[in-house]
């Protein structure tokens, strides 16, 4: 659909929000950020997972699972990810709405080629700012994986790392992919 442009952007975030629907953006610290569709490696892991995850969290009525794109607004001035599966628990429902404005409890990031240290380094310390409980981050290719998990202080100090599983504690269940 195409629509008039009444006056011009006034931030980063107006900018964002005029992005078609469906658009591969996030907003990181005020830079936008752009990426091709994934690969089908990609598309398979995330989807396998998705559909196990979203079974369990049904079955234990812990909340809700959502994959992307899906907009992510950790504020509503300089930060919107679309992380490849979120899950919000049930006491943190109200967060989403149309889209998700607040901090989600679980981030999944597969990883796409060339975006590991997007996801390792730069994403892990934004979640790790907001205060997500748990995210983690998976090679679709090798399987391996990294589930970093907030402490007591609200920082991510340990990652478990692991081939082709992940255990979370919050959802209380391992996960094989």
């Amino acid at each position: 659909m195409n629509e008039i442009l009444e006056r011009p952007p006034k931030t980063i975030m107006d900018v964002f929000r005029m992005l078609p629907e469906g658009t591969i953006a996030e907003l990181i610290k005020g830079k936008l950020f752009m990426s091709p569709s994934p690969i089908k490696s990609h598309q398979v892991l995330v989807g396998r997972l998705f559909a196990e995850m979203a079974r369990h969290v049904e079955e234990a009525g812990l909340g809700e699972v959502y994959i992307a794109p899906f907009d992510v607004y950790l504020d509503e001035q300089a930060n919107v990810v679309q992380p490849d599966i979120i899950f919000v628990g049930k006491d943190n429902l109200s967060i989403v709405k149309d889209h998700i404005h607040g901090v989600p409890d679980l981030l999944v990031e597969v990883l796409s080629p060339g975006g590991k240290s997007h996801d390792l380094k730069t994403k892990k310390s934004l979640y790790e700012k907001y205060g997500v409980r748990e995210y983690w981050v998976i090679d679709p290719i090798t399987k391996e994986s990294s589930l970093f998990s907030l402490d007591a202080m609200g920082k991510y100090s340990s990652a478990v790392h692991a081939s082709g599983k992940l255990k979370s504690k919050l959802l209380r269940k391992t996960f094989v992919f």
